[in-house]
């Protein structure tokens, strides 16, 4: 396999789940942790190894080091790996998503951006999502039973416990401390504003279908799906926060020894579910009319990545990201008809996002 964001926590369990199942790992795509990436490499003997920085290449024990976006697409385009799994962060995934599809590879999908941005164009038979709560619904479901509804969850992020008057003087400090557990920056602060949740509804839609989606609140992150059945009846995936069992479903088919310790329900105790109001996350003010365009995510996707960089510099404050990704949608009502025409207007929004007062 090649594995896209590999010194990531989704990276990280992947290779936990290569070293466990003798799988072999062709090349490593990293960012700036070179000390984890040279563990790595020691471990798993990878014949390619791509970093984000050309400056750190001399940092990183391996004969054949590359750098930078192109270098990743050739790597897909040369290696001869079955599996990309694809765990990088934002919009820069989704040319290695096309690429992977194009060579006729399989993708193990923790890209949110892919699908949200440019998920009309990709072809999901070849798609196994890796987030656990995509995962959570393929494993739900069943052919023989027609779906009513699905319901994914989330966690509330940060400022889900916060009095509403406060949110307004949340700093980027704030924002990072996730009630559950540790993400990157870019992934705690939109679970933050529950931006991560509304592209995981535009994932599933693309996924799965039309059908009627919703997300709600489940504080304790052991319910990640719900799918509601015709005939009333509705079942949960309840698992431990761990993605290594998602991740060897979709590198290997099938999984028929246990990955996970199950959920002991006595010790848990209880469960506690919230409604997603749009007075604590403003973003979900535009969930219903996104899911009847899901084309449109690429507007979202571009004005949220802006906004959260101008966040991250101290130039707005974290009410402001939901803000100005309202504002661009309401403004930007084209939808893109090519791929190259997502990556046109993820500049014009970008741009526009930018000028923004």
């Amino acid at each position: 396999m090649i594995i896209l964001g590999s010194t990531g926590s989704i990276g990280v369990n992947a290779l936990a789940i290569a070293e466990r199942f003798s799988l072999n790992v062709e090349a490593l795509v990293a960012g700036n942790s070179i000390d984890r990436l040279n563990q790595q490499i020691e471990k798993h003997r990878p014949n390619w190894v791509v970093i984000a920085n050309e400056a750190d290449i001399p940092r990183v024990n391996h004969p054949n080091v590359l750098s930078g976006e192109e270098a990743i697409l050739r790597v897909i385009e040369e290696a001869d790996s079955e599996f990309v799994v694809n765990a990088l962060v934002g919009f820069l995934g989704l040319r290695p998503t096309l690429k992977a599809l194009e060579r006729g590879k399989k993708v193990a999908l923790a890209n949110k951006e892919s699908l949200v941005a440019a998920g009309a164009f990709i072809d999901t038979s070849r798609i196994h999502p890796i987030d656990s709560e995509h995962f959570g619904l393929w494993y739900l479901l069943n052919d023989s039973r027609p779906v009513k509804k699905m319901t994914i969850t989330a966690s509330g992020g940060a400022f889900r416990d916060w009095p509403l008057e406060k949110l307004a003087t949340a700093t980027l400090e704030d924002a990072l401390k996730h009630p559950n557990w540790s993400m990157g920056q870019k992934i705690t602060i939109d679970s933050a504003s529950m931006m991560n949740k509304l592209f995981e509804l535009l994932e599933a839609r693309w996924l799965f279908g039309e059908l009627d989606y919703d997300a709600i609140i489940e504080t304790r992150s052991l319910i990640h799906a719900f799918v509601d059945f015709a005939d009333g009846s509705t079942t949960a995936h309840i698992a431990g926060a761990n993605m290594q069992l998602p991740i060897a479903y979709a590198l290997m088919g099938k999984v028929e020894e246990q990955i996970l310790e199950p959920v002991d329900l006595l010790k848990v105790g209880g469960l506690e579910f919230r409604e997603i109001t749009k007075e604590r996350y403003p973003v979900w003010e535009i969930k219903e009319a996104l899911l009847r365009e899901p084309q449109r995510g690429a507007v979202v996707n571009a004005a949220n990545e802006a906004a959260i960089a101008q966040f991250i510099a101290g130039n707005i404050g974290f009410l402001d990201i939901s803000r100005r990704v309202v504002d661009a949608f309401e403004h930007f009502d084209r939808v893109p008809g090519s791929v190259e025409e997502v990556f046109a207007i993820d500049e014009e929004v970008r741009a526009y996002v930018g000028a923004m007062s």
